[in-house]
């Protein structure tokens, strides 16, 4: 009877376990794909920093120098 307990405990270990990791890998995915858009916005918010200090005739002309009006 104690052997039937230990093998039913660990084969409930094991499937707990097995979700874990997937759950640990979707999290970690979750967490690059977050980083790379917290990566394009601290770019986005230099740039409106920038626009900010310089003031908003030379931010107007470097976008028109961007885009090539």
């Amino acid at each position: 009877m104690t052997e039937k307990m230990i093998s039913e405990t660990e084969a409930k270990l094991a499937v707990h376990e097995a979700i874990c990791a997937e759950r640990y890998a979707g999290i970690q995915k979750s967490f690059a794909d977050g980083s790379k858009r917290m990566t394009r916005i601290e770019y986005l918010l230099y740039g409106v920093i920038v626009c900010v200090l310089f003031g908003p005739g030379a931010a107007a002309q470097f976008v028109a120098k961007v885009l090539g009006l």
